[in-house]
């Protein structure tokens, strides 16, 4: 990576057809994405859905690395890839074949209608903030805090590691 490198954090997730194969091949291809460095990929989670929308749980896990796309560019690539695996987007909180959310690009805040970040919910998920620990336990969301911190007033409920055959490396805490 060259200058104007910039950490980031992107959280995957999926309860439709075969969600396990789905994250492996969303994780692959981030990570053959030009511009694209991961340097960390948490552990699969099975988690309850969130939005009161009857549905299946979701697999979530979260990666981070490092990226010279810019936020608007990186949000486009995420959802290439959504698009590939025929996400629709019908139901707010609904079902979904994959779920990719930019959850922090470097120090970025910003309330663009098209990305906001940090994300403006992931403070309060633990379906974000376990793995996302568990892939950078020094991980901050910008005007929130340490991950650490937040995953303590949130709690763990309902979020189980998961043990998925061809899971991606590299599994686990980012160097650093």
């Amino acid at each position: 990576m060259t200058a104007g490198v910039h950490r980031f954090a992107v959280g995957l997730g999926a309860n439709l057809g075969d969600a396990a194969a789905t994250l492996i091949d969303a994780v692959a291809r981030l990570a053959a994405a030009d511009g694209v460095r991961l340097t960390a990929v948490s552990s699969p989670y099975r988690t309850a859905p969130v939005g009161g929308v009857p549905q299946d749980d979701f697999l979530n896990a979260v990666v981070v690395g490092e990226t010279t796309l810019p936020p608007l560019e990186l949000l486009r690539l995420c959802r290439a890839i959504e698009d590939a695996h025929h996400r629709t987007r019908d139901v707010r909180w609904g079902p979904r074949t994959l779920d990719l959310d930019v959850l922090v690009h470097g120090d970025v805040v910003s309330t663009d209608p098209g990305l906001t970040l940090p994300h403006p919910r992931a403070h309060e998920r633990a379906f974000v903030l376990v793995p996302w620990l568990e892939a950078d336990a020094e991980a901050r969301l910008p005007g929130r805090g340490r991950v650490a911190d937040l995953l303590a007033t949130v709690g763990t409920g309902g979020v189980r590691r998961v043990r998925i055959d061809g899971w991606p490396e590299p599994a686990g805490r980012a160097d650093g």
